[in-house]
């Protein structure tokens, strides 16, 4: 159990130095300058932040949430970031820990073993670095940069490729009703073939190009229904963009499940601020702030959540 605890722990840290560079990131990406080039610095004063001063968390606190140099204010944000990323970090470690203790399923070979789970342990820690970056990102500028969104759709899909690679044999594989057999033979052999429609590693790959194309096609639909009878945009690109590489992390199904808690959660937020006459008709929301929180969301419970609904159809 302690070992536990300590896989915990290192998976928390590492959160949290991936949280500090996603700052750097979100503040940085939105205006499109170089993540790279110059050093991390104030903003008010310009002076360059001392590797003391640049601690995750801990530095914040013992600054008091100020400058050492100048004193100006330094936002909350940054700790939130950096925490957020780290309980993420944290909660699949926790999950996997029967990958580092080595203790894989026998039924299984060990190396496709191995391989599916630290595919999908990779999927989600990337998934989660970037929603959690395109939620801030949004709420503060209302910009999702493609460096985050397009960059993700290429490695949702690439991951999903390494994962099909992966798949045991039969696995996935998608047949037509087994009491009738199809023989498809060639010419002068009377041998059946088998009644597979698509192998495993065929429907994974296709399917979550599908997933892809048909998030993005929801809401390009949306955009243009909304344009044909107001004449004007009421959602950006950015935003279809976001949804395709929900997708392609999670596939179809998740990723409606995500479309409808930040459809729900945007509309009880816009809900709230007319109540309070803070917004009225024509005000903008974030509303990709509310799809990488249901993309977080659908990540974390979205298969379960199918699984039930679906299970109350049959």
């Amino acid at each position: 159990m302690t070992l536990l605890y300590q896989y915990e722990l290192l998976g928390f840290v590492l959160g949290l130095l991936f949280g500090s560079f996603l700052n750097v990131c979100i503040s940085r990406l939105p205006a499109r300058r170089s993540i790279v080039k110059p050093r991390s610095h104030c903003s008010a004063c310009g002076h360059h932040i001392r590797w003391i001063d640049n601690l995750p968390v801990l530095s914040w606190m013992m600054l008091r949430g100020r400058c050492r140099d100048c004193k100006a204010r330094i936002s909350w944000r940054y700790p939130a970031v950096e925490l957020l990323t780290g309980l993420w970090f944290l909660r699949f470690f926790s999950d996997t820990y029967d990958i580092f203790a080595g203790t894989a399923n026998t039924d299984l070979l060990l190396w496709i073993w191995w391989g599916q789970h630290w595919t999908l342990l990779l999927s989600q820690f990337i998934l989660g670095f970037l929603l959690i970056g395109l939620m801030v990102m949004d709420w503060q500028t209302q910009r999702l940069p493609d460096a985050f969104t397009l960059t993700g759709i290429g490695i949702g899909f690439l991951l999903t490729c390494v994962q099909a690679f992966f798949l045991a044999p039969g696995e996935g594989d998608i047949v037509l009703d087994t009491t009738h057999q199809l023989r498809l033979s060639s010419p002068g052999s009377f041998a059946s073939q088998g009644n597979v429609f698509l192998t495993g590693t065929e429907a994974l790959i296709m399917g979550r190009f599908a997933a892809i194309a048909g998030a993005a096609l929801i809401l390009l639909t949306v955009r243009w229904g909304y344009k044909a009878l107001r004449k004007r945009d009421g959602m950006g690109l950015g935003d279809v963009k976001l949804l395709a590489m929900i997708a392609a992390f999670l596939g179809f199904r998740e990723t409606l499940l995500a479309l409808f808690v930040a459809v729900l959660a945007a509309s009880i937020y816009g809900i709230l601020l007319l109540a309070r006459r803070q917004a009225s008709g024509n005000s903008k929301l974030p509303l990709g702030s509310f799809l990488a929180a249901g993309g977080l969301f659908s990540a974390l419970w979205g298969p379960r959540i199918v699984e039930w609904y679906v299970s109350l159809l049959r």
